[in-house]
């Protein structure tokens, strides 16, 4: 048979392998009707428009148009695009790729499961869960369903481009480096005190505007307040943990990658607070995280109480600290890869540097900081079980109920 005759047995046997091959690839990336290419742009739905919605969504990319829109209230976008109140009616849709989830903290695993679930790729805002053992359902959910997932922190995408912090994080890495380094995360800059919730406020009627049952969702169903809306509802551990958690991810997620830390968390956690409220988010003076490794993390509030005096900082780290033989290794180290951006990873299907387990690995730092605060004291914690060691009351905040039907 000659170069350009082909049977029709092997001409179909090849469509054949083609069309198995195609078919393990994202919908959006096979094009045809409703199925725009990646040249083409996107179809996107904003989960959460109010605050930071509009900025969420932006992170989606320049390719994305806007289908529809979610939200607790009623109102319909200045744009009339199409609204629902219930996000579930969002994942039905199957013109929506990708998804930006800009709600309140506990709202983030759930939508982000859903959206995985139904498909869709997620853009969703920090941190992204409210309590521990949320963040491993939404690692889970990643792996399982094969999405693209960025929490909103990016500090880590310049951390990689810095050469010291890349040889920092290549030493931490190597498991070599024998001294432990301490390092204080933060001094300040946290907004405990702005963050904090009301104390028995009296409630009020609900807005008509207003879902409140949906907004509350897997959240107890607490009497309105309008304290509890809004940029404020960070004041309430039903949403989010206070100043720690909404500043936190910020702080911590840069030095989490730099220190090597992305796959674990700390063992002992260690807190300096009045004694906390059981619903409101109060103040703090400092919290200390200690890595099975020796490596400290520091978080000192300056807006309650002493500073932090217990361990001065020496978080500088160089191939001077190692033998020659170890400087040798650490040096053959290949760098790590840069990370796409979500778009880019949408398009790739890599991963992303704010995927979900170094996202839950951020957000745990938060929750087991707050953790410490609640029952205000030392708690050692498991970071391949991910649990409280001997103290069932700090972990139940690990493992947090939902409110009915809402579950993992």
């Amino acid at each position: 048979m000659s170069d350009r005759q082909v049977s029709r047995r092997h001409f179909l046997g090849r469509v054949a392998a083609c069309a198995g091959a195609l078919s393990v690839l994202p919908r959006h990336v096979l094009g045809g009707p409703g199925q725009p290419t990646p040249s083409d742009s996107l179809g996107g739905a904003l989960v959460g428009c109010g605050g930071r919605g509009g900025g969420t969504f932006g992170g989606l990319g320049k390719n994305v148009r806007r289908l529809a829109s979610c939200d607790v209230r009623f109102k319909r976008d200045a744009d009339n695009k199409e609204r629902y109140t219930d996000f579930r009616r969002v994942m039905d849709r199957q013109d929506i790729d990708v998804v930006a989830i800009a709600t309140p903290p506990h709202w983030h695993p759930l939508i982000s499961i859903a959206a995985m679930q139904s498909g869709k790729d997620v853009v969703c805002e920090k941190p992204l869960t409210r309590f521990v053992a949320e963040g491993r359902a939404v690692v889970n959910a990643e792996k399982r369903y094969g999405r693209i997932i960025q929490v909103g922190t990016y500090g880590r995408y310049g951390a990689i481009r810095d050469k010291g912090r890349v040889l920092m994080h290549k030493i931490l890495a190597s498991g070599l480096l024998k001294k432990s380094p301490v390092v204080h995360i933060a001094r300040g800059g946290l907004k405990v005190k702005m963050w904090s919730g009301y104390v028995n406020p009296k409630p009020q009627p609900v807005p008509d505007s207003l879902d409140w049952d949906m907004y509350c969702g897997p959240s107890p169903l607490r009497p309105y307040h309008p304290h509890r809306v809004g940029g404020t509802h960070r004041g309430y551990w039903d949403y989010e943990g206070g100043g720690m958690a909404d500043m936190g991810q910020h702080h911590f997620d840069p030095v989490q990658w730099t220190y090597a830390k992305d796959d674990t968390s700390a063992v002992e956690i260690d807190s300096y607070a009045p004694p906390a409220h059981p619903l409101a988010c109060g103040m703090w003076g400092w919290v200390e995280l200690k890595y099975a490794d020796g490596t400290v993390f520091v978080m000192d509030s300056r807006e309650w109480g002493k500073p932090y005096d217990r361990l001065e900082p020496h978080d500088s780290v160089s191939l001077s600290d190692l033998s020659e033989e170890d400087q040798k290794k650490v040096q053959a180290m290949p760098d790590p890869e840069p990370w796409p951006s979500f778009e880019e990873a949408v398009k790739t299907r890599k991963k992303t540097g704010g995927c979900a387990e170094p996202a839950h690995r951020s957000a745990a730092i938060m929750h087991l900081a707050n953790i410490s605060i609640r029952v205000g004291r030392k708690i050692k914690f498991d970071p391949v079980k991910e649990e409280v060691i001997g103290d069932e009351e700090a972990n139940l905040l690990v493992h947090q109920p939902m409110r009915a039907p809402w579950h993992l």
